[in-house]
């Protein structure tokens, strides 16, 4: 086993797909340490301080202090923002509500980013993606899970699109182009005309409809997995959501960056 002590200088240290299961680190000092799409199960903490530190992941069965988490986080979100707690709804008015929801809120925020400063939409904050990038990503779901998906068109990847990050070397298969940069009038476009086609979805669809298996699934999917129809416009839905939530908390950051000048 590999050991460092005081005596090793790892300030700074990169560890890129690096292998560390089951070290342990105690007496370790990780203040301003980063953790990016990692893989952290059945991590154990005990006795560590963790002020000011900020979490976003998949946090199931997570405990803190003996309470668990998840819970309680989803109860905050949900009250923060009315009708995310019907995106995976399997009633079809249900979901469909939810992601009119989720669109009223991204109006709002996109409207916010307008009123800022020029070039906010593509401002990065510590490596994350822009609003630009977001939306992107977002028509990059749209593509996958309704387009290619429950509609089974060929094709159906805008070169705009952004996959996640895991799916960069496949996409370029798909017609996408991961070093594209359009202009945000482009992505806004790009963005209004996937969110209008998954509402003709939505609108296409009886309760019936909805809970059939889809036609097929993305091609990041096992071949051999079935999904209904509700589950992949739900992951649209969730989508939609989830990454509001991490727009909004970079612009959030952006105007305490610029009050602090």
């Amino acid at each position: 086993m590999t050991r460092f002590t005081a005596d090793d200088d790892l300030r700074h240290a990169e560890f890129v797909a690096a292998n560390l299961t089951d070290a342990r680190f105690r007496f370790a000092d990780l203040e301003g340490a980063a953790f990016d799409q990692s893989y952290l199960p059945r991590v154990v903490m005990r006795g560590v301080d963790l002020t000011g530190a900020d979490i976003d992941g998949q946090i199931r069965d997570l405990k803190i202090n003996g309470v668990e988490v998840l819970p309680l986080i989803e109860a905050e979100l949900n009250r923060r923002y009315p009708g995310r707690e019907l995106a995976r709804s399997q009633d079809l008015a249900e979901q469909r509500e939810s992601f009119e929801a989720a669109l009223r809120t991204w109006s709002a925020t996109l409207d916010r980013v307008a009123a800022m400063p020029a070039g906010t939409a593509d401002q990065q904050v510590d490596g994350e993606w822009s609003v630009a990038q977001t939306l992107r990503h977002l028509v990059f779901a749209v593509d996958g899970w309704v387009r290619h998906g429950i509609q089974g068109l060929d094709g159906a990847f805008s070169p705009i699109g952004l996959p996640f990050s895991e799916y960069d070397d496949e996409a370029g298969a798909l017609g996408v182009d991961i070093t594209a940069t359009p202009s945000f009038r482009e992505v806004q476009e790009a963005y209004a005309d996937r969110m209008a086609q998954v509402r003709a979805q939505y609108d296409s669809l009886t309760q019936e409809d909805f809970e059939a298996p889809a036609r097929r699934l993305p091609p990041w999917e096992p071949d051999t997995r079935s999904l209904p129809v509700w589950r992949c416009l739900g992951v649209v839905a969730n989508e939609a959501w989830e990454h509001h939530r991490f727009a909004a908390r970079d612009l959030d950051e952006l105007e305490r960056r610029r009050d602090a000048r």
